[in-house]
């Protein structure tokens, strides 16, 4: 029983270990040898914390050049929202790192904005893509993809420093015009990485850490080394 208690005791403490720290799988680093590669995204909707069925988008990013101070990229949205809710999707938007100095744009989102902020809980971003000339990333004016609609185009991130890879991280969608979701109008919308490079992803969900299963050995292998411990005590005793 007390060899059964240390192992539980042991694997409770790694538990809370791994979802004190969980690693997302939903940013993508790149690289000049990334060129080519394509990454698909799938965003869901909400609006003042609340989850609205149905309001729901798709992108696809594909890396296209590197030169030492900028990255370009080719993009692909779909507005895939389900009746009874209709919207509008106006824009998207995502962090780098490191920050970028500058952002250009062509296509169905051809306006950018360098540091703006997003509604619904998301705040900050680095930069936002839209489908209308506004001074702000939560959106205005008119504009974008209605339900089923297809957007393509592509967008130039500028750096002040040459560098030798650039991330990608916490990609949102803006959604305007929403109707048939009661008083909701408009929302905004989370990505998560569904395929990297023609293969399947765990995009944002947590997954364990590369040493989480060093750890369980570890605890396992300690358990192990007590109780053959305890038996050479106890025959030393016979």
């Amino acid at each position: 029983m007390r060899i059964a208690r240390q192992i539980s005791s042991l694997a409770v403490t790694a538990c809370l270990t791994f979802a004190s720290a969980p690693a997302l799988a939903d940013a993508i680093t790149l690289g000049a040898g990334d060129v080519g590669s394509s990454y698909d995204f799938a965003f869901d909707g909400y609006s003042g914390g609340t989850t609205v069925t149905g309001l729901t988008s798709t992108a696809k990013l594909t890396l296209t050049g590197v030169t030492s101070n900028s990255y370009t990229f080719s993009y692909s949205l779909t507005n895939t929202t389900s009746d009874p809710v209709n919207s509008r999707l106006s824009g998207f938007a995502f962090n780098t790192d490191p920050n970028i100095s500058s952002a250009s744009s062509t296509g169905a989102f051809s306006y950018t904005t360098v540091g703006g902020s997003y509604p619904n809980g998301i705040g900050s971003v680095d930069v936002c893509f839209k489908a209308a000339s506004t001074g702000a990333c939560a959106g205005g004016g008119s504009g974008g993809l209605l339900d089923g609609q297809n957007g393509t185009g592509s967008f130039t991130l500028n750096f002040a420093q040459p560098l030798t890879s650039l991330t990608l991280s916490d990609f949102f969608v803006r959604y305007q015009s929403i109707t048939g979701a009661g008083n909701i109008t408009s929302g905004s919308g989370t990505g998560t990485l569904t395929t990297s490079g023609g293969s399947t992803s765990t995009g944002g969900t947590p997954v364990p850490e590369p040493g989480m299963v060093g750890l369980l050995g570890a605890a396992l292998a300690g358990v192990a080394f007590a109780r053959r411990r305890r038996c050479q005590q106890q025959l030393a005793l016979a």
